[in-house]
């Protein structure tokens, strides 16, 4: 069974505001971060998106030839992509599929079949609702070392209590921190 991994880029205090990205996440750029997101893509044959998560990336990504960006771009551009939205007309970005309904049981026909990971980019409120459903197997937050204060968050107040297990920290250049969670087992013996 395939793993649906959560890969998200965060500011200490959760911000992943793709409007203030410029303040949290371009200056922390390094050779080290650009390494990581590479191998985090290329280690993903299939992508999951909310609506408005893909409307933001299509256009960047789908204007990039296969070779740029270490070849993220081709990995993005060529994969089976999955857009989960009840408005979107047309998904225009090559090999992308629009999930309109029944979507648990969608997604959990997806991480049947074989292949690698099935990555989830931003889609916070996607995210939240297949957290409800059980269906995510792995976290993996790119933590950037600065407090916003405000800003687009990406686990909002109403969300359901969730217990994780680190699995696996590191430190990148700039102070970034890998942090990698996957559900805790909850045991009778947990307080």
């Amino acid at each position: 069974m395939r793993k649906l991994i959560v890969s998200e880029w965060v500011t200490l205090d959760g911000v992943f505001d793709a409007d203030t990205m410029d303040q949290w996440f371009t200056p922390y750029d390094s050779i080290d971060r650009q390494k990581y997101i590479q191998e985090t893509v290329l280690a993903s044959d299939a992508f999951l998106f909310g609506r408005a998560t893909y409307e933001m990336l299509a256009p960047y990504w789908s204007s990039l030839e296969d070779h740029e960006m270490g070849g993220v771009a081709g990995r993005l551009n060529s994969a089976p992509k999955y857009v989960v939205s009840s408005t979107l007309k047309k998904a225009k970005w090559e090999n992308s599929t629009i999930i309109k309904e029944n979507v648990v049981e969608e997604i959990t026909k997806l991480k049947q079949q074989p292949g690698q990971e099935i990555q989830i980019e931003g889609s916070t409120t996607l995210v939240q609702s297949l957290m409800d459903a059980n269906l995510i197997d792995e976290y993996k937050f790119l933590v950037h070392p600065i407090i916003m204060g405000s800003g687009k968050r990406f686990f909002e107040d109403r969300i359901v209590p969730t217990r994780l297990k680190l699995i696996k920290t590191k430190t990148l250049d700039l102070g970034v921190v890998l942090l990698c969670y996957e559900p805790a087992k909850i045991s009778s013996h947990s307080f």
